[in-house]
């Protein structure tokens, strides 16, 4: 598989706006509003060419689109089965949320975390997230830490579960290749939460932990190195964003609202776009049809125009790099027992 590889971008300039956005610290609940902010596009489009045991799912998966939305575009079932050497086209342009200076950004409802150092954009991938029953929570965290092959201690929630479905109850599973943290385990300092690797790469970009952040096995391996205790982590829900690039097209990128908490998306993009001045600019039965397919991708809703007087002060994507680490001593709990 092909990883979403970073890319640089200069002069990008975004409008960006979420009028209701809600933030989950601990067992706390706020509303704030985001100022506008400066921010790329990632991702591209291009062609991909299926492997041996590629499935659609698998594809969607790993490039951060979802299996609906892949097949429609190469006009084939949801369940198509693929032949090696089979051409699809692929379409993985997503807005950047959000700008920080350092540590990680993760966006549920869009399931793609970003990595941030001094501003510049280094990392960025799809993850895997709760289930909408047992939803990963939002808010702003810090990395508690950093585990490599870390045994799973089954929280007592989970283990229920197990009783309940019939399956044998584990208490604990070891290192290795049945252990579902796979190899890299960022542990938060909230409620056992954290972000880990897996192996079930094919559940990334869907909805199925128990709360925790699933990352494919090569992407955190990229992202552990970087990472240091205490470094922040800040969880959002953001299922509609809107931006205004530097050449004055507009995209426009609506998700589900998995965790009922995003609101009217089309009234959100009206206030988002009368608040930039950007309202006449654009095409609002297309802005109906992206809200109305919420395909989780960024589609272009504008007409280009002029763009007078850049700020300079936007998200650098630098792409992948850096190395080491410091991690933290960190004591086994049972309070702090990944959910996975």
């Amino acid at each position: 598989m092909r990883f979403i590889a970073c890319q640089k971008y200069n002069g990008w300039i975004f409008a960006w706006i979420l009028l209701t956005l809600g933030f989950a610290v601990q067992a706390q609940e706020e509303t704030v509003t985001l100022p506008a902010a400066i921010s790329p596009l990632i991702g591209s489009e291009f062609e991909y060419t299926a492997q041996r045991g590629d499935y659609l799912t698998r594809i969607g998966a790993r490039f951060g689109m979802e299996q609906r939305v892949l097949a429609r575009m190469n006009d084939l079932k949801w369940s198509a089965a693929l032949k090696p050497g089979q051409v699809l086209r692929i379409d993985n342009r997503h807005i950047v949320p959000k700008r920080q200076e350092e540590g990680i950004i993760i966006n549920l409802p869009q399931r793609m975390l970003y990595f941030f150092r001094q501003g510049e954009l280094l990392l960025y991938y799809p993850v895997g997230l709760g289930r909408p029953d047992w939803q990963t929570p939002t808010g702003r965290f810090k990395v508690a830490n950093l585990q490599e092959n870390k045994t799973w201690y089954v929280p007592k929630s989970i283990q229920e579960e197990m009783r309940r479905e019939g399956k044998a109850v584990l208490t604990e599973v070891p290192p290795g290749p049945e252990n579902p943290l796979g190899k890299h385990w960022i542990g938060l300092n909230f409620d056992g939460y954290g972000i880990h690797g897996t192996i079930a790469p094919a559940s990334i970009y869907h909805f199925q932990s128990h709360g925790c952040i699933r990352s494919h096995p090569d992407d955190i391996a990229r992202l552990f190195p970087q990472l240091s205790v205490g470094q922040p982590v800040n969880i959002i829900y953001a299922p509609v964003l809107l931006t205004r690039l530097e050449d004055g097209r507009i995209f426009l990128e609506v998700h589900r609202d998995v965790y009922k908490k995003g609101g009217d998306p089309l009234k959100t993009v009206q206030d988002a776009a009368q608040s930039q001045g950007i309202t006449g600019m654009m095409d609002w039965e297309r802005v109906k049809e992206v809200i109305r397919k919420k395909e989780g991708l960024a589609r272009e809703v504008g007409q280009p125009v002029n763009v007078m007087g850049i700020s300079k002060n936007s998200i650098k994507v630098r792409g992948q790099g850096g190395n080491g680490r410091k991690s933290g001593v960190y004591t086994e709990s049972a309070a702090s027992r990944p959910r996975i």
